[in-house]
């Protein structure tokens, strides 16, 4: 254990290991008389999953020691958009070191190319481009364990109607889940918002999402519900995660506005994982956000954050 994460730990278990009552490492922050107190290495109650890098300011630049440092702080779970570009020795070292912690890793991003039309289209080539990517990401996952890759489906086709877009990409994720299934791998499809950060993207809905998964038909087609991304889209968000909740296979978090930890904008997120975990969810929620204060105290409040919005009453 480096010196700095020895010295976040010692400071945030200080006084009883309170993570919320540690002002040297949190601020000075008032809470209700009767909130609990959480010891700062105490596991969350679900699979929050940070980012490798995200605390690096107290973690430093080594992939290992930013493991190291989640664990330490009560998570069992991170992610990786990234990991499929990560050289080999790298996504091994990755993998290893979760292993050896028990924790989880969440998906990694196997196509996502805000470009260009290709799932919407009935195209031989574009069959071929998709299948040779999902191989690619089925050895990403013989060598790391993975167990989900996101896809996002790419453009609309401006000239196609969007029926027909929509059984080209029911037809063309089922020749991508002939090569995921028999590697365990399971596709994420990933609705996103076009109002604000991705216009133009085909898939934006969790009720689209939902449907497209169910006429695909195969258990390793499903959805990751990004909560940011779906507050703007559409609101409404645990009806529409109850209502989807037998395609959902993972969850990206966020708050709306400034797409920042919880607890930084509207969203409840206290009583949105108060709801999963009723739901006995076991899978990864990605910490697929920024801070809003990118600095040492900055990634202290963030973990904070999380703090607080775990706390609900179980």
């Amino acid at each position: 254990m480096d010196h700095s994460r020895r010295n976040f730990i010692k400071k945030a278990t200080a006084t009883g290991a309170a993570i919320l009552a540690a002002p040297a490492v949190f601020g000075n922050v008032s809470f209700p008389k009767k909130q609990k107190v959480t010891d700062a290495t105490t596991p969350f109650k679900l699979k929050y999953g940070p980012s490798i890098g995200m605390f690096q300011l107290h973690a430093g630049n080594d992939i290992i020691d930013n493991i190291k440092f989640c664990y330490d702080m009560g998570f069992r779970a991170m992610f990786d958009n990234g990991l499929m570009g990560r050289p080999v020795e790298d996504q091994v070292k990755i993998a290893n070191e979760m292993h050896r912690l028990g924790m989880e890793l969440g998906p990694f991003v196997l196509y996502a190319d805000f470009a260009v039309t290709s799932f919407v289209l009935n195209k031989p080539e574009t069959r071929e481009m998709l299948v040779n990517k999902m191989k690619e990401g089925v050895e990403v996952a013989k060598r790391t364990g993975v167990k989900w890759a996101l896809v996002v489906p790419g453009r609309y086709d401006e000239r196609l109607h969007r029926d027909f877009q929509t059984a080209n990409i029911i037809d063309n994720l089922r020749y991508c889940c002939d090569v995921m299934e028999p590697a365990g791998l399971t596709i994420v499809l990933e609705p996103l918002n076009t109002l604000h950060d991705h216009p133009g993207l085909f898939l934006t809905g969790i009720p689209q999402a939902y449907s497209i998964c169910r006429a695909v038909n195969r258990p390793v087609c499903k959805i990751v519900d990004d909560i940011y991304h779906q507050q703007i889209t559409e609101g409404n968000l645990i009806p529409n995660i109850e209502a989807a909740w037998s395609e959902i296979a993972a969850f990206h978090l966020g708050d709306n506005p400034g797409r920042n930890e919880p607890t930084t904008g509207e969203i409840n997120f206290k009583n949105i994982f108060k709801y999963i975990y009723s739901r006995k969810y076991e899978g990864v929620l990605c910490m697929e956000h920024g801070m809003s204060n990118r600095t040492k105290e900055g990634e202290a409040r963030v973990i904070q954050a999380y703090r607080e919005c775990d706390s609900f009453e179980v």
